[in-house]
Parts: structure tokens; C-alpha cells; sequence
């Protein structure tokens, strides 16, 4: 009986330690939003200059990249292995935001967001997950995506119908 006592009393004394997460502010949701933009245009600039490091250091270990193509769906560590070559030759990608929408879950611990991009190649789109992991952010998961006005819809899917039937023959 003497034992139980002690497990419960260790028991309780550790979970009444335990911070509670209370919720956030409107000003504090405002300057969190301000801090997730200058973190997105970082990590965008660090690719423009070729910065390994500082590009995939924000990107959590465990971290999802959707590229452009049916075909890239990547991990973090597939991803790298794919930029790596980009990146040494001092040549990555440049992408700017035109715009950029950023939610957060009520405790500022989460946060989702869309952006379009100035790029190279035309307009494109990204979304992605964020999360705050001991006081840093990582992106968690982020997809590139190239927007098709409604109007050319049935020229882009002529085009891509080969590559498409081939992708999804995967999936039969």
C-alpha cells in the first residue's frame, strides 16, 4: 500500500509540473504572424542564395516536400538529395512572395499557411505546416504547386495526360 502512495504522490507531483497551454492573444497571434513571414522569406531567400544549411535546417527531420511534379513526393532526407547538386553549384531556386496568408491554432503553437510566389518560371503557389518545437519553428510539411487558370484547363491536361495515365498506372 505504502508503494501505491509513493507511485501516486511521484505521479501527481510530475503532472502538476506540467505547464499548461493557455491560449494566445490577438496581439500576440498579430506578432507571431509577423515572425512566421520574416521565417518563410528566409527560408525562400536561403534558397536564392544557395544556402544549404539555412534552407533545410528549417525544415523539420521528419518533413514532407511536394514538388510540382505527381512524381515528388519527398521526405526531408529525399529532398536534400535532390537539392544537394542544385545548391553546390551555387544555383537553387528563387521564389518571392507575392502574398501570403498565415493562420494560427489558438495556442501559437501551430500554424498553416498559402502563399504565391514570384518565380522564374511564372506564378506559382506553396502551402505548408509549421511547428513550434521547443521555442523554434520547422516546417513540417510544404507543397508547390503551379496554378492552372480554369480557362486553360483542357490544353494543361492534353499536355499532361501521358505522364498522368503512366503515374497512376502505379496505383492499379
Amino acid at each position: 500500500m505504502r508503494n501505491v502512495i509513493a507511485i501516486s504522490a511521484v505521479f501527481f507531483l510530475l503532472i502538476s509540473c506540467e505547464k499548461p497551454i493557455s491560449e494566445i492573444s490577438t496581439t500576440e497571434k498579430h506578432q507571431l504572424k509577423l515572425t512566421l513571414n520574416t521565417f518563410l522569406d528566409d527560408w525562400h531567400l536561403a534558397a536564392s542564395e544557395a544556402n544549404y544549411a539555412n534552407y533545410f535546417n528549417k525544415m523539420d527531420s521528419i518533413s514532407i516536400f511536394l514538388g510540382t511534379d505527381a512524381t515528388e513526393n519527398w521526405t526531408k532526407k529525399q529532398f536534400e538529395e535532390y537539392s544537394k547538386p542544385h545548391f553546390d553549384k551555387g544555383k537553387a531556386w528563387n521564389f518571392k512572395s507575392l502574398e501570403r496568408n498565415i493562420y494560427l491554432n489558438n495556442f501559437g503553437n501551430f500554424a498553416w499557411f498559402d502563399e504565391h510566389l514570384k518565380t522564374n518560371r511564372g506564378t506559382f503557389r506553396g502551402s505548408g505546416i509549421l511547428e513550434n518545437i521547443k521555442n523554434n519553428w520547422k516546417i513540417k510539411h510544404y507543397v508547390l504547386s503551379v496554378p492552372i487558370p480554369n480557362d486553360n484547363m483542357n490544353e494543361i491536361v492534353k499536355i499532361t495526360r501521358k505522364n498522368d495515365s503512366i503515374f497512376q498506372s502505379k496505383f492499379n
